[in-house]
């Protein structure tokens, strides 16, 4: 019988090290910034200008990050459900040679405690330990209402790239019913690759772990002195450039980079390609015997205040079919019910018109843009160090409560 409860515990002490919540840290030794995402589930219902308060950043640039068409009446008073599941776009910086976001501020309200703020408004995405030490809390237990509290939230750069291709990194908080492999499937990527990333030695992970995730992203091809220079758009999401006067998207179904005139595009410069009739976005295909001739009208960035174009003809084996973006979506009303009873979905798969809603979509001409490659291979500085401190998860308390237990009979 004592074997038998020795083995158990040692099944018990195995499990406990597999528990253990740990993050990705990415040193940085320069100030450069990069555009960073955070996975993130609405702990209650609010507006799209409460949501962005939350976080700090344009409502724009939150709905355009989630493919919500911007041009519905009214879209930053619309209240979007609890539970919802949204990609939030922060500015990664490097601070104190780690990064991370520390733009971020909450003013603490009556209720509020840190744990609550930390794991019910931010969704986990802090800790409870990790605000204390940003703010010099000395008694977690008293806090003055109305006070700002720093909020530093994590974030991943990595060049921009991952293995050599386009990607922006989103922070995901890991759900009670998560597997890495579903995870790896969810955001396509592979197994290997969210290994590497996270500097994980094995695929065991635990509820509330924060794991970055490279989203496949788009990447502009702009010349240096454009202000939008090395705009960079992930999957799921398009961009909203040129002092709101261009739309940018990569296609459903390859990685080019397509740029039309925005849905509230006003006061722009001129769109008009110069020497032809074309606008931004237009195509014209002309069927010969040698082929297809097509002239396109790209957009070339925002050049001291003015929208560049680009007229590009060229000779095609066969005339290009209407290019399509993705469906823009109206803004959300409720949550799909299956996603409450599963493991966070993609922001994708929530807008994909499959919960009854009917996404609008735009067809446009094909611009004919290739994606420029970021930066190849990802920080060799990336590692599990935990620098996010979180509770344990009931599962350890459990077998915790249950190991000593077991160490009486032994002990005896």
């Amino acid at each position: 019988m004592q074997n038998k409860n020795i083995l158990l515990l040692f099944l018990l002490f195995k499990l406990l090290i597999t528990t253990t919540s740990k993050s990705t840290i990415e040193p940085c030794t320069t100030s450069d910034t990069c555009n960073s995402l955070l996975g993130y589930t609405l702990y209650t219902d609010l507006k799209v200008s409460e949501l962005s308060s939350l976080f700090q950043i344009d409502p724009i640039s939150l709905l355009t990050a989630n493919s919500i068409d911007i041009s519905y009446p009214d879209v930053e008073h619309h209240i979007l459900p609890s539970k919802l599941y949204l990609k939030i776009p922060i500015q990664c910086s490097c601070i104190d040679g780690i990064r991370k976001s520390v733009s971020t501020n909450y003013k603490i309200r009556p209720s509020d405690t840190l744990s609550s703020i930390a794991d019910s408004i931010y969704g986990g995405l802090v800790s409870s330990d990790q605000l204390r030490e940003a703010n010099s809390v000395t008694d977690p237990n008293v806090l003055d209402v109305g006070q700002n509290l720093v909020v530093p939230l994590p974030c991943t750069c990595f060049n921009g790239s991952d293995n050599g291709l386009p990607a922006i990194y989103m922070s995901y908080v890991v759900q009670p019913l998560d597997s890495l492999n579903n995870i790896a499937a969810r955001y396509f990527t592979t197994l290997t690759d969210l290994m590497n990333v996270n500097a994980m030695g094995t695929t065991g992970i635990s509820a509330g772990d924060i794991l970055a995730i490279p989203i496949p992203a788009c990447a502009s091809k702009f010349p240096k002195d454009s202000a939008d220079f090395g705009l960079l758009v992930p999957n799921g999401s398009y961009a909203i450039t040129a002092g709101h006067c261009v739309q940018c998207s990569r296609g459903p179904r390859n990685l080019n980079l397509y740029c039309m005139p925005a849905s509230l595009a006003v006061s722009c410069s001129s769109m008009q390609c110069k020497s032809s009739n074309l606008m931004l976005g237009n195509v014209t295909v002309q069927q010969t015997s040698g082929g297809c001739n097509v002239t396109s009208c790209t957009y070339d960035g925002i050049v001291n205040g003015t929208i560049a174009t680009t007229l590009t003809p060229s000779l095609q084996p066969r005339c290009p079919g209407s290019q399509e973006f993705p469906p823009l979506i109206a803004p959300p009303t409720v949550v799909p019910r299956e996603s409450l009873f599963a493991p966070a979905p993609s922001p994708s798969s929530l807008f994909d018109g499959t919960d009854g809603r009917s996404p609008k979509s735009s067809v446009v001409p094909s611009t004919g843009f290739t994606p420029a490659l970021g930066p190849s291979g990802i920080s060799s500085g990336a590692s599990a160090a935990c620098s996010l401190v979180k509770p344990l998860p009931t599962l350890t308390l459990t077998l915790v409560l249950l190991f000593v237990k077991l160490m009486i009979p032994v002990a005896l």
